[in-house]
């Protein structure tokens, strides 16, 4: 990044906090997307099309990214946008409004202070944070600098999903006490790949960021980075956050377990993965648990309605036969004292006393795309710089992946973790240094 750049990127985060725009009902918000891989993609696809937004900006450490980008984009609107490989330098720009941020993990957090500390409201994929202590830091430099920050977790505004919250807050089988996410999410063998040169167009050191500097290998690169420690957080802080953060949504959101516990490995291939494949997880709230399944190898559902109440004690069993019997890989179980809930992308369903009776039942509409209900409602919080109207904004979201690392901070630890408030972990150093990075690299600390 360039001396000009550098100062003027400073200079609006020293007095960006102060600066809010009025924005009248016809205006459009100038968007930079971020990390243009798959999911940025996605993003340019929905913005592009958005009678209240216009693509502003184009970022990514690879420039074969931005070219296609820029070519979508033309496709879509007749109109090139800026582009960037630092994404100091977009939040320099005076003509970006607002970032959507599509990066791995492990920007995230430094992404969205440095974008909000110059001025730029944020929409940033899940998870939250790559760690605990990223997670409390985008908290405090929204709310400093009066930011708008929605995390990408769609389901907060996918209609079929509001409405079984709804039912369920509602005490449609009763007392909630316990919730269930899984993440049957088949995850073949990456392989092996030694380390190799990096490619022409690709500014390595700006991918790593914050991670440990290190030789360039494809299969840290693109997709994959998900599962090594310096980048990802495994299936459960990708898939699997989605799931965690419905089943909080599911209990009212509650902050902190009183303690947390779980246990699992890398099964099955022998290759570079580093995260766990198969990972079971489980929060203790007092009254009511949480409990978290990963499985990336092969494996069946669950959801199917449970044994019938014996007629008397001598008699068999008999299975109950539901009108609509579910089978869940990716998605949520309820449990409460009056029967159980089901929900998943294809829709929801209730299930009440002994026979497990169908009372209830949502199948999501057609057409409707969650993530531009979700980024509409993103846009909506910046005209009206109301924070609570965000669906999903970082003060809870980061909840939601922290309960992903808090699995993840057991499973490397090894035992139970008792927590405290903050969260700290009682006379439990090992877990305590697992909140935040061991160091972060020179000029991209959190």
């Amino acid at each position: 990044m360039s001396n000009e750049t550098t100062r003027r990127f400073f200079i609006g985060a020293a007095t960006a906090a102060a600066a809010t725009r009025v924005w009248g009902a016809n205006d459009r918000i100038n968007v930079a997307i971020v990390g243009i891989g798959g999911r940025g993609t996605n993003h340019l696809n929905i913005y592009s099309k958005m009678p209240g937004a216009k693509v502003a900006g184009l970022c990514d450490v690879n420039q074969a990214a931005r070219e296609k980008a820029q070519t979508t984009l033309m496709n879509a609107t007749g109109e090139k946008a800026k582009e960037f490989e630092d994404m100091r330098a977009v939040f320099a720009d005076p003509g970006v409004d607002a970032v959507s941020i599509a990066t791995p993990n492990h920007w995230h957090a430094l992404a969205t202070t440095w974008a909000c500390k110059a001025g730029k409201d944020v929409y940033c994929e899940k998870p939250a944070c790559y760690n605990i202590h990223e997670g409390q830091v985008m908290v405090q430099v929204a709310r400093d600098t009066k930011r708008m920050v929605q995390i990408g977790s769609q389901h907060r505004s996918t209609p079929f999903k509001m409405k079984g919250m709804d039912a369920l807050h509602g005490g449609i089988i009763g007392k909630v006490y316990m919730a269930k996410g899984l993440c049957y999410k088949r995850r073949v063998s990456i392989g092996h790949k030694d380390d190799a040169p990096t490619p022409p167009g690709v500014n390595w050191d700006l991918f790593l960021g914050p991670a440990p500097m290190r030789a360039f290998n494809e299969l840290r690169f693109k997709y994959n980075w998900h599962w090594f420690w310096d980048t990802g957080n495994g299936d459960i802080g990708n898939q699997g956050v989605h799931e965690m953060g419905i089943a909080r949504w599911g209990m009212g959101d509650p902050e902190w377990p009183k303690t947390a516990f779980a246990f699992g490995g890398k099964f099955g291939p022998e290759d570079d993965q580093e995260t766990p494949n198969t990972l079971t997880a489980d929060f203790d709230y007092g009254e009511r648990q949480l409990v978290f399944e990963v499985r990336g190898l092969l494996t069946g559902g669950e959801g199917m309605p449970p044994v019938a109440r014996r007629a008397a004690a001598n008699a068999p069993a008999v299975p109950a036969a539901p009108a609509n019997p579910v089978n869940v890989a990716v998605g949520n179980l309820f449990y409460g004292t009056e029967g159980w809930m089901s929900m998943n992308d294809s829709g929801y369903q209730v299930y009440k006393g002994e026979s497990s009776e169908l009372v209830a039942e949502e199948k999501p509409e057609r057409g409707q795309d969650a993530t531009r209900l979700h980024m509409e409602n993103f846009l909506s919080a910046v005209r009206s710089r109301n924070y609570s109207e965000l669906h999903d904004g970082i003060n809870n979201a980061y909840l939601s992946a922290s309960l992903c690392h808090l699995a993840n901070i057991s499973h490397r630890t090894g035992h139970k973790l008792n927590l405290e408030a903050g969260p700290k972990f009682t006379g439990d150093p090992a877990a305590n240094k697992q909140l935040t990075r061991p160091a972060y690299r020179k000029g991209y600390e959190v």
